[in-house]
């Protein structure tokens, strides 16, 4: 298992200066991270930063509350995806899951996923919020909008990953993929949560899981 090619190397807080981008850049060059996570306002100084290595630019969309209207997230993807992200992390509507209005979330991911193309798009349900019945049902709207991957978390909720949440995700998912993110600190959280059935993770802590160590960081 190739720990670092499945992180994606997170820089989400609301007060990074471009000294703390740089730094993740330059970890994520290191350690060959698959993608840097930032917000859009860095999108286009990561992609030319970038454009030499393999790490890729993951950016979010709706973030991190995911209550903007679907033409606003379409919007954001869109301008995203031209300063050159090549991976797009949307929060879907947590009011549309709470109230079972799972038709209205397949179509707003339908609509960012026929942005996005042949790009990869994660739909983030932050699921402390849910319940294991939400979770799924959630987790198969986005499917069926065309979301290669669904994720847990923002980091900005009141709690992160849970194994469970990952492996309701995992079932109701089929083939597409799972991103766990929020709280993977150490090994054994990124073992867990790969033996769960995720196959990426979102995190600040990506240095330190590649070394063995345990993060301080709260994301």
């Amino acid at each position: 298992m190739e720990i670092a090619r499945m992180i994606d190397h997170t820089y989400l807080k609301p007060f990074g200066t471009k000294q703390e981008i740089d730094r993740l850049l330059e970890e994520a060059i290191e350690h060959e991270f698959k993608s840097v996570c930032v917000h859009p306002l860095w999108v286009s100084y990561c992609a030319e930063s970038l454009k030499k290595t393999d790490v890729l630019v993951c950016t979010v969309v709706g973030f991190p509350l995911g209550a903007s209207t679907t033409s606003t997230k379409v919007f954001e993807t869109r301008d995203a995806l031209k300063n050159g992200a090549h991976e797009i992390d949307m929060v879907q509507n947590i009011a549309w899951a709470k109230e079972g209005q799972f038709d209205l979330i397949e179509k707003e991911v339908r609509a960012i996923k026929e942005e996005c193309e042949r790009r990869t798009l994660k739909v983030i349900l932050e699921t402390c919020y849910l319940t294991d019945e939400e979770i799924r049902l959630a987790t198969e709207a986005a499917v069926k909008g065309g979301a290669d991957f669904v994720k847990t978390s923002t980091g900005f909720g009141t709690g992160g990953a849970e194994v469970g949440h990952v492996r309701i995700m995992k079932e109701a998912a089929g083939d597409k993929e799972v991103k766990a993110s929020g709280g993977v600190k150490t090994r054994e959280d990124f073992e867990n949560m790969v033996e769960a059935g995720a196959t990426r993770i979102g995190t600040s802590s990506g240095v330190q899981l590649v070394k063995g160590e345990t993060s301080k960081e709260d994301y």
